[in-house]
């Protein structure tokens, strides 16, 4: 489970029942709500630095673990990208917060926040995504390891295989992928490293976090039909990349489909820009959010 005791001042912890599921969620400030979703493999805690700058500036910050990951409960399905839309919209509904949210959303977050924007754009004043490939609009061929893609994708999205290698190696692994992702190796000391794996230790938490992969094909199947359909974002939409990771290509990618999209890219970040140079990144984001 995740680390609730160290939640940043004027934070508290809630857990609400949403979508078929429970899920826990950091909220604190008042004002307009802004919903923050991690990637993996990461819990709220990866908006640590984000939350309390935003909560200065007056928004209601809300930062849900996702779906199967931390202190949120850990079903065996519903982890495809509409359907965790769906989850965060029903946490929203449950604190009692309606009317237009700003979303933001990393990594896999970004995906979640990239269809709760697509399915519901009424509700989305802005919405701000970084370092990601999305289903549909780029991801396949990021994931295509006979081109030079990824290879992670694949492994993490076979069932049972990389839960039954990582089990009992989490604190190896996690060690290993961080230093291989980041360029700012005091992002990710030992003890930060160790809070991420304690989430994800043991064969069940790493099966509920692997199941946010073996949805991506199904993911980019409903996304592509959606640009076919000629689906477009009418909101601002920040698409955020780091200088030695996604740099431009979010935005890029994103162009078709967001005729407000605004691309900037973090100098010196890899892939975990709000915590390898928070700074830059809340000065981006909250330029963008007001």
């Amino acid at each position: 489970m995740s680390d609730t005791t160290e939640l940043p001042r004027g934070f508290e912890s809630t857990t609400v029942a949403a979508n078929g599921t429970t899920l826990h969620a950091a909220v604190g400030g008042s004002g307009p709500p802004v919903l923050l979703l991690h990637g993996w493999p990461q819990t709220w805690r990866a908006w640590r630095h984000v939350m309390p700058a935003l909560a200065q500036q007056g928004y209601r910050v809300i930062a849900p673990d996702l779906r199967g990951i931390g202190d949120s409960a850990r079903p065996a399905g519903g982890y495809d990208k509409d359907n965790q839309a769906e989850d965060m919209r029903e946490l929203l509904e449950r604190l009692g917060i309606s009317g237009g949210v700003r979303l933001v959303g990393h990594d896999i977050g970004g995906m979640i926040a990239f269809a709760y924007a697509r399915r519901h754009p009424a509700e989305v004043e802005r919405l701000a995504i970084a370092e990601l490939a999305l289903p549909g609009l780029g991801l396949e061929r990021a994931m295509d390891v006979a081109t030079g893609g990824l290879f992670h994708f694949g492994f993490f999205m076979t069932p049972e295989v990389p839960e039954l290698l990582f089990d009992g190696k989490e604190d190896d692994f996690f060690t290993w992928w961080f230093a291989r992702l980041s360029a700012v190796p005091e992002a990710f000391p030992p003890e930060e490293v160790a809070a991420v794996a304690s989430s994800y230790r043991g064969r069940e938490a790493l099966r509920a976090g692997f199941e946010h992969y073996r949805t991506l094909l199904h993911d980019g199947r409903i996304y592509r039909a959606w640009l076919d359909g000629g689906g477009t974002l009418p909101m601002p939409v920040l698409a955020v990349g780091g200088e030695h990771s996604a740099g431009a290509r979010l935005a890029d990618s994103l162009r078709a489909v967001a005729p407000q999209v605004i691309g900037t890219v973090i100098k010196d970040s890899g892939h975990y820009v709000p915590e390898e140079r928070p700074e830059d990144f809340i000065q981006e984001l909250i330029t963008f959010l007001t």
